[in-house]
C-alpha cells in the first residue's frame, strides 16, 4: 500500500506574513488538525468554552516567551480561515489534552515515539544520523506537513509538524536538528510552562548547539517530555526534560536511543515515572533499535538506521506500528512517519505510515 507524501510548504518573510502563507497553503490540513483535537475534547466531555478557557490560559506564556510565534499562529489562522484558538490548540494540544482528560479522569493513548541518533564515527560515511519514528493518531496521515522557512534572522529551517504547529521534528541550515517524545513525570501539571511545539521551534532557530541545549534544558514546561538534540558537527544529547529540571543522556558506543520511559538515574532518583501504563512496550523498543544497530558500528548506513525502525517486534506494539483502532486503550495506534535527517546534507526523508508503506520522499533545505 502507497500513502500520498506529506506536502511541502515554504514560507517566508515577517511573522504574520509568513504565517497567512502557511494557512493558506495547508488550509484542508490545518482545519484537520483542529477537528481532530477539538473532536478529542468534546468527546471528554468538554464544552468549546471549557477548551476555549485552558487554550487561553496558555496565550500570555506563549506571547511573553514567543510573540513572533503568537504573530504567526494569528497569520496562520487567518491564511487557514479559522480562529487563533483553533491554530492555538494545535500548538498547545498534549498540554490541553492532558488537562482536559485530568479534568474529565479519561486517559487516553499518548504519542510514543523511537528516536535515535548515530554519531559520525558509527557512520559508514562519516556523516551524523537523526532518526525519528512518531507514532500518533492514523488521522495525522491527512495532517501532517514538511514546512521550509526562509529566515533572514537566523538558519532557514525544514520541519515536520502536524498542520497549525510552528514545528516538531526537524533540523537547519546551521547542522542543528531535534526530535522529540512523550514523557510523563509525577511532577506534571505543578506550573503553566512554555508549549512544546514553541521550544522546539526556538532549537531549530538556533545558530549555535549551545544556545539550543540552554533553551531546551531551562525553558520552563507544564509537562515532561524527551527532547533529541544533535549537530552536524558530530555531537548528539537527550535531554530527559521534567517540567522544571532537565536530566543529560549521552551516547554510548556512538549510538543514541529513547523511546517513552525515564532512563537517567539521576530523574529516577528525584522523580515517579508515571506514563509506563501507556506505553508499556517502550521498554523493549529501545532495546530492540540497538540491538539491530550494535552490530553495525562504525558502517551504520540510514538504510541500517531504517531497518532498525521498521522492527515489527511483538507487534503491533511494536518499533514499527501498524494502526489498531481497535486495540487497547493503552496502545499508540500507528506509526504516522518514519523521519531520517542527515543534519550535513541538510536532508530529510520520511515514509507517511511506515507499517503499510516503505516509500520515502526527500526534502531538502537547499530547494
Amino acid at each position: 500500500m502507497s500513502y500520498p507524501a506529506f506536502p511541502l510548504i515554504e514560507i517566508a518573510g515577517r511573522p504574520y506574513e509568513r504565517g497567512i502563507a502557511y494557512g493558506h497553503a495547508a488550509a484542508d490540513r490545518v482545519r484537520r488538525s483542529v477537528g481532530l483535537y477539538a473532536s478529542q475534547m468534546k468527546g471528554m466531555g468538554l464544552s468549546a468554552d471549557e477548551v476555549r478557557g485552558i487554550i487561553n490560559d496558555f496565550v500570555p506564556s506563549m506571547g511573553g516567551y514567543a510573540p513572533d510565534l503568537v504573530e504567526e499562529m494569528r497569520g496562520i489562522a487567518v491564511g487557514a480561515d479559522c480562529a487563533f484558538e483553533d491554530v492555538a490548540l494545535v500548538n498547545c494540544r498534549t498540554e490541553v489534552v492532558e488537562i482536559g482528560e485530568r479534568r474529565a479522569k479519561d486517559r487516553t493513548p499518548k504519542d510514543g515515539c523511537t528516536g535515535v541518533i548515530v554519531l559520525p564515527e558509527a557512520t559508514e560515511a562519516g556523516a551524523l544520523i537523526h532518526a525519528q519514528n512518531w507514532d500518533w493518531k492514523p488521522e495525522c496521515i491527512d495532517t501532517g506537513i514538511v514546512l521550509r522557512i526562509r529566515r533572514e534572522d537566523g538558519p532557514d529551517i525544514l520541519t515536520f509538524t502536524e498542520a497549525g504547529g510552528v514545528a516538531r521534528s526537524g533540523l537547519n541550515a546551521a547542522g542543528l536538528a531535534i526530535t522529540a517524545n512523550y514523557l510523563q513525570s509525577d511532577r506534571d501539571f505543578r506550573q503553566l510552562g512554555i508549549p512544546l511545539p514553541l521550544i522546539r521551534r526556538r532549537f531549530l532557530e538556533c545558530a549555535h548547539l549551545a544556545d539550543g541545549i540552554k533553551l531546551v534544558a531551562t525553558t520552563p514546561k507544564s509537562i515532561s517530555n524527551n527532547m533529541m538534540l544533535s549537530t552536524a558537527e558530530g555531537f548528539g544529547i537527550d535531554f530527559e526534560c521534567a517540567p522544571d529540571e532537565a536530566f543529560a543522556l549521552y551516547p554510548e558506543r556512538g549510538l543514541l536511543v529513547h523511546t517513552n520511559h525515564w532512563t537517567s538515574a539521576v530523574a529516577l532518583s528525584k522523580l515517579r515515572e508515571a506514563g509506563i501504563e501507556n506505553v508499556p512496550d517502550s521498554h523493549y523498543r529501545d532495546y530492540r533499535v540497538r540491538q539491530h544497530l550494535a552490530d553495525k558500528v562504525g558502517r551504520i548506513t540510514a538504510d541500517d538506521v531504517k531497518a532498525a525502525l521498521f522492527d515489527k517486534f511483538a507487534a503491533p506494539y511494536s518499533v514499527c506500528r501498524p494502526p489498531t483502532p481497535d486495540g487497547p486503550r493503552h496502545s499508540i495506534s500507528s506509526t504516522v512517519a518514519m523521519i531520517i535527517m542527515q543534519p550535513a546534507l541538510g536532508r530529510m526523508q520520511i515514509a507517511p505510515m511506515p507499517a503499510l508503506n516503505r516509500e520515502f520522499t526527500s526534502y531538502s533545505l537547499a530547494q
